[in-house]
């Protein structure tokens, strides 16, 4: 069996609008950080607009909440509950405090590249939390670059690949190999191509796929 087949590859079909993609990624660190596994994990995040339709410039947040749930009082139970998941996810979501809903295409542009230079989880990471947590508009250049510039990249650098549209047709080609893979929600996880977790599972569904994958790897390879 060859090395590729004896780790664990996931890809996190996401949005860094999506609370729950943000509840899902503190889950599978938990179930990562609780596994003792034997072969090695590699972690690449795919994008998933929730919103492909959204204007360049974004969205009033009131009038996004009108257009997708009928209004803020209609979104509320439905908040409350992932706030509730993030609080047991030591995620302190303020939903009240995000002004615009932006488009998030520069947003995974910029994962992209980051993946490129080793810093894609910690990319995902700030975005989550500039969102989530500060209420930044994530969709603005200056923000994406700053939030760049945070975890180590060239701010110069990222201003220009931003001004540009480098990565753009890797990033549709990834999104469309989503959709053809039927992904209708967000997060999703596929584990060496084959396991699927669809939903932020709690981190004993992500230890079984594991243990699953790593069996039929020591079996594979006693079989080689």
């Amino acid at each position: 069996m060859s090395d590729q087949a004896r780790a664990l590859y996931i890809d996190v079909y996401s949005d860094v609008i999506c609370p729950w993609c943000y509840v899902g990624k503190r889950r599978l660190e938990r179930a990562l950080n609780g596994w003792n596994g034997s072969v090695p994990v590699k972690i690449s995040w795919k994008p998933f607009q929730l919103n492909p339709a959204m204007p360049k410039s974004g969205m009033d947040r009131r009038q996004y909440l009108d257009a997708k749930f009928g209004g803020p009082e209609a979104a509320q139970s439905i908040y409350d509950h992932v706030a509730a998941a993030g609080t047991a996810e030591r995620i302190p979501f303020a939903f009240d405090r995000i002004a615009r809903t932006p488009n998030t295409f520069a947003a995974h542009r910029l994962i992209w590249l980051a993946g490129h230079q080793g810093k894609q989880d910690e990319m995902v990471e700030m975005l989550f939390r500039r969102y989530f947590v500060e209420s930044s508009d994530i969709g603005n250049v200056e923000t994406l670059a700053q939030a760049a510039a945070d975890v180590g990249l060239d701010r110069t650098a990222i201003e220009a690949f931003l001004a540009g549209d480098e990565g753009g047709n890797e990033v549709q080609a990834e999104e469309a190999a989503g959709r053809r893979l039927g992904i209708r929600a967000v997060p999703y996880f596929v584990i060496n191509g084959t396991s699927v977790l669809s939903g932020a599972q709690p981190p004993e569904e992500f230890l079984a796929a594991f243990r699953e994958i790593e069996v039929g790897s020591v079996v594979g390879k006693a079989g080689a």
